[in-house]
């Protein structure tokens, strides 16, 4: 009779040598916090001219449309920002100035978008400069001949006799206030790029309280948090978005006051330094993070089309046509143009404002953002001026604003808000998350199945690594969440020498590259 083999026994024998070469089973490992899907910028809620560009742009530079979409919204803002108002209802009145901010990383072709985006801006600039030539030609002769006549006034005044001095030195007094008087107009300047906040005020004051700030960098942040000063200033900034008055203070003249200030930035910049802005002191107590449009789009680079179609002609030459009749239109303004909404428009604002009002309260879905979800209404009204008209380039401020353009406005609010939202986590984000997730997504995509501590510093970023000890906050987490075990150090043989770099195995799942 043949034996038969113990069950029981060989069993244990399977389980003991399974654990012995591949280790204990993983179990399924906790995912690390992941980026929401956020929705992409609605094109189709511009006026079809500027819908236009902005696919073509973002087509043949091969970036997301929302980064040229974010910055029709800043050029439309520089068109005619400080020349109309919003009045939403009653005494509410919001102006057309916008901030917005989009993060990429570097080597997404920010600067390219930029400068197709804002080209008729700068051409249209040359022109009000050109057109301002004779004007300031004759003011500045005006000027010229009128401080010579106060000064032979002057001369005449202090030659005369006692009879007809006190009426000389009157005479002489009036022309000197005249030629006081006599203002010399500025060139005229639409754009800025990055810039102090004392030359900021500056040419507030020059350019009748409008100035833009477009760039495709984030310096102006650093400004902001005083690299010049030593210490964070932000006082113009959060003025020029609110309309509220500055005061300018120039050396040898008396200050100035600009009554309505209209600042627009549209900037690029890169993820970290949204995060970086966050840590400015007074930013967010102050409001100004909560004055920004922000967006944080997914890159293409490494899935971009290499032979995409080119700008049609057609579509730059509107474009160029309606943004620079535009800002031409509008710069001769004063007072600003108030664009009024129709009844219907009226009901879409009320509509949404109660939707906000509904998720800002405690434990509401924007209870976490509540400073910024507090502007969002205003941001929308600002939107909805823009577009309207940017729908109208021509006598847009003779119209009011229809619901149709109001209810694309709220398109805009929502995905602004979702951006928001991810941006503002991010902003608070624990550092070792951040870490955690930059390593984990490097073993995703080595698929590596071991690998030392000193592997992995050499194959990092010495940037976002300097020192090998900076790992381990993000090591331990990866540990903590089951994506990664230790393996115990192998037996010393010897005295001396360095001791063997730590070696981890990962989840089978990241050798899968899942």
């Amino acid at each position: 009779m043949t034996a038969q083999p113990d069950t029981d026994l060989w069993a244990g024998f399977d389980a003991v040598t399974a654990e012995e070469v591949t280790g204990p089973v993983w179990d399924e490992p906790v995912p690390l916090g992941i980026r929401p899907d956020l929705p992409g910028f609605p094109v189709d809620a511009l006026p079809d001219w500027l819908a236009a560009m902005v696919a073509a742009v973002a087509e043949e530079t091969q970036t997301p449309a929302d980064l040229a979409g974010c910055l029709a919204l800043a050029v439309i803002a520089t068109a005619a920002g400080g020349r109309a108002v919003v009045c939403v209802r009653g005494r509410w009145r919001e102006p057309v100035n916008i901030y917005t901010a989009v993060a990429l990383d570097p080597g997404n072709r920010k600067s390219a978008v930029f400068s197709l985006m804002t080209e008729p801006l700068l051409a249209a600039e040359k022109t009000l400069m050109e057109l301002s030539g004779p004007i300031r030609a004759e003011a500045e002769t005006t000027a010229r001949l009128a401080k010579v006549a106060a000064d032979k006034a002057a001369a005449k005044a202090a030659n005369a006799d006692t009879s007809t001095r006190a009426q000389l030195t009157a005479d002489a007094i009036a022309l000197a206030q005249a030629a006081e008087g006599i203002t010399m107009p500025p060139k005229p300047q639409l754009v800025a790029d990055d810039i102090t906040p004392e030359n900021l005020a500056t040419l507030l004051a020059e350019q009748e309280g409008r100035i833009s700030v477009l760039s495709p960098e984030g310096g102006i942040f650093d400004i902001i948090a005083g690299r010049y000063s030593g210490a964070p200033n932000m006082e113009v900034f959060l003025k020029g978005h609110a309309g509220d008055m500055v005061r300018v203070n120039r050396q040898g003249r008396d200050a100035q006051h600009i009554d309505h200030p209209a600042v627009t930035m549209g900037l690029a910049v890169q993820p970290e330094v949204l995060e970086a802005i966050g840590q400015i002191k007074g930013a967010d107590g102050r409001g100004l993070l909560a004055r920004f449009l922000y967006a944080q789009p997914e890159s293409l680079v490494g899935r971009r089309n290499l032979t995409p179609d080119l700008i049609p002609d057609d579509v730059a030459d509107t474009y160029t046509r309606r943004l620079g009749g535009l800002a031409m239109a509008m710069n001769g303004w004063t007072d600003p143009a108030l664009l009024t909404l129709t009844p219907e428009a009226d009901a879409v604002m009320l509509a949404y404002q109660k939707v906000t009002e509904s998720r800002i309260g405690k434990g509401g879905p924007l209870a976490a953002i509540v400073k910024w979800a507090s502007k969002r209404d205003g941001a929308v009204a600002r939107i909805a001026g823009l577009l309207h008209l940017a729908t109208h380039p021509e006598n847009g401020w003779t119209r009011p604003i229809e619901a149709t353009t109001l209810a694309a406005a709220t398109r805009l609010g929502d995905y602004f808000t979702a951006h928001a939202q991810h941006v503002f986590d991010a902003m608070g984000a624990d550092p070792a998350q951040e870490a955690a997730h930059q390593v984990l997504t490097h073993l995703r995509d080595t698929t590596a199945v071991t690998f030392t501590k000193r592997e992995l510093f050499r194959q990092l970023s010495r940037g976002d690594f300097p020192a090998m000890a900076d790992l381990d906050p993000a090591l331990a987490l990866l540990e903590e969440h089951g994506w990664l075990r230790q393996q115990p150090p192998p037996p010393r043989t010897g005295r001396g020498g360095r001791p063997p770099s730590p070696r981890y195995e990962t989840h089978p799942r990241l050798a899968q590259g899942v």
